[in-house]
């Protein structure tokens, strides 16, 4: 059959072709210069009168009840039937909107065209070769008639002629199994999504899939229990499904409720408190440094105070809360916060060792075992035995004949010292704070400076001054006679100390009276009457004062100096006369 009116490789004429309601159907005609049924030849009819125009409503492209424009003629075409009585049918265009129909018409052809493959492939027109299904024949263009369907309406032609003929039938390996029966209870089987907790894993399903067997080819399991024995499981398992799932909830809520609950009190709420004074006791060690919510920690976890955040409100509550310093606090269990800060401001409250400047480390060995509770000489025993593994620096017991590795270590300070703790874990804290003092003024430097071997020997010069020294004012003055005497250019005291201090303590005691004959006699590295320079190391623990001396000693020419009252006094003189002086004033005042 010939094509017409598209051009080569255009499709044959379809009466939904878009492009038929663009002409009309004499237009149609004329264009493709079709025959009719009658004689194959182009009908004319005599032409009839025209009518007049009305606006009216109408149905333009294809029937999606668009309307005309306001102002817009509605024109008719008059087709003759068989027996030539006219037949009117309102199939118009447009006039002056021919570009804008055509682009309508573009839209529902790609339309129509989406919608018949989508109604093709549902009714089982693709089969397993992509071989098309088959297009229906077009209509007659001589009929008239045969195009109204498809030109006013969306519905499908019959194409058989029958009413049972569409959709049209399928092979029978095509067909679709047959809808599954509602259901009325809600209880969605494993291929529904099921989960297998729920579907309970058994060989008892329920009765819909019993029901839905001649289609799944399990046709043969309806007659195994019917709605008996497993309409029980189903029930059974539909109600543990119910309690897991209640649980489930249930406990989701509980927890989201507590955390709520959590963040509304920790938002608005008062922080947890105890109240009262607390009993008991409890020994608690604050580390240096700590902050409030440090402080707080520690004491949360000690049992003192039931948060941290009611320890920091009330320590920035009270004026001194600020003060409390690192060490070892007795304090009560189960204590408002507000009593804890109180009693930690208190010294009686501090469980601490407090190590004095000047003290040497045999008084602190003493003091450890007194505060830990232990047999005396306990903590000498272990310094002794384990000083290496304490912490000391590299550059410390250089000389084989010091007496204690640890003297001049042991840095004045308050530590942590309660019962239960062990001797070397106090005596760590000490030299660890001792490391941190003198790197940080760098004695390797400072003793170059000052022309000494070592800077263990900084440590001993201001273990002397702490020692000679009486008061503040005093110390820088004693760093200058150490080094004055020291001096090679010495023609005094022929770089002689001539200290009682060291000879004291290598004695291990503390006297100002002392005779000439005893001092002379005695030969030990640390007599500095019989001994030039300095002694092998230092003779106490030195505190910042007396170190700051070392380092920064006066340059008047001390030379001598004197107790003249014995304790808390003392002159200092640049020649031997000056000195004979002083002496003879101490011994008026001693009454020698």
């Amino acid at each position: 059959m010939t094509e017409y009116g598209r051009g080569p490789g255009s499709e044959p004429w379809h009466p939904e072709d878009p492009l038929f309601g663009d002409v009309g159907w004499e237009g149609q005609q004329a264009e493709m210069g079709q025959q009719s049924s009658y004689g194959g030849q182009p009908q004319h009819y005599p032409e009839q009168p025209q009518q007049p125009q009305q606006p009216q409503q109408q149905y333009g492209d294809w029937g999606h009840g668009q309307q005309a424009d306001y102002g817009q003629a509605q024109q008719q075409y008059q087709v003759y039937d068989e027996q030539g009585h006219p037949q009117q049918y309102p199939d118009q265009q447009y006039p002056g909107q021919q570009q804008w129909a055509d682009q309508q018409q573009y839209a529902d052809q790609s339309h129509q065209q989406y919608v018949d493959q989508q109604q093709q492939y549902q009714q089982g027109g693709w089969d397993g070769t992509h071989t098309h299904a088959h297009v229906p024949y077009a209509a007659d263009p001589g009929d008239p008639y045969g195009q109204q369907a498809a030109a006013y309406g969306d519905q499908q032609p019959d194409f058989y002629g029958t009413p049972d003929a569409f959709p049209p039938p399928e092979p029978p390996s095509k067909r679709r199994t047959e809808p599954e029966p509602e259901q009325t209870d809600w209880d969605p089987g494993p291929d529904q999504g099921e989960h297998a907790f729920f579907a309970g894993g058994g060989d008892d399903d329920d009765d819909a899939d019993d029901e839905a067997g001649d289609r799944t080819g399990r046709g043969d399991r309806r007659g195994k229990g019917g709605k008996g024995k497993g309409g029980k499981e189903k029930k059974r398992r539909t109600g543990c499904a119910c309690l897991v799932v209640v649980m489930v909830f249930g406990g989701g809520l509980a927890t989201v409720g507590y955390f709520g609950w959590q963040f509304y009190q920790n938002r608005f709420g008062s922080a947890p408190d105890y109240a009262g004074d607390g009993t008991g006791s409890v020994s608690v060690t604050i580390p240096k440094g700590a902050f409030g919510s440090d402080i707080g920690q520690k004491l949360k976890e000690a049992g003192v105070v039931k948060s941290v955040d009611a320890f920091v409100a009330a320590q920035s509550q009270n004026p001194d809360g600020k003060k409390i310093q690192a060490g070892v606090f007795l304090l009560k269990k189960e204590m408002s916060a507000a009593a804890a800060v109180k009693l930690m401001l208190d010294p009686k409250s501090q469980d601490n060792l407090i190590v004095a400047p000047g003290w040497r480390s045999a008084q602190v060995y003493a003091a450890i075992d007194k505060k830990l509770q232990i047999t005396d000489g306990t903590t000498k025993a272990v310094a002794k035995k384990e000083y290496k593994s304490l912490g000391l620096p590299d550059w410390a017991n250089d000389n084989k004949n010091i007496k204690d590795p640890l003297e001049g270590f042991l840095f004045p300070g308050t530590y942590g010292a309660a019962k239960g703790m062990k001797p070397e874990t106090v005596l760590k804290q000490m030299v660890a704070q001792a490391n941190d003092k003198y790197d940080a003024i760098d004695l390797e430097a400072k003793a170059k400076a000052l022309n000494l071997e070592s800077p263990l020997q900084v440590i001993t010069v201001a273990s002397l001054v702490q020692a000679e020294g009486k008061t503040h004012e005093d110390f820088r003055k004693m760093a200058e006679v150490v080094y004055n005497r020291l001096k090679t250019t010495n023609d005094q005291t022929n770089r002689y100390l001539q200290f009682d201090s060291t000879f004291n303590y290598l004695k291990g005691q503390s006297k100002i009276h002392i005779s000439e004959s005893e001092i002379n006699s005695n030969k030990d590295p640390y007599n500095t009457y019989t001994q030039k320079g300095l002694p092998p190391g230092p003779i106490d623990n030195p505190g910042d004062e007396a170190l700051a001396a070392a380092l920064n000693p006066t340059h008047d020419g001390w030379i001598y100096f004197v107790a003249t009252d014995g304790e808390n006094k003392t002159e200092f003189a640049k020649t031997y006369a000056e000195f004979q002086a002083l002496k003879d004033k101490f011994n008026a005042t001693s009454g020698n």
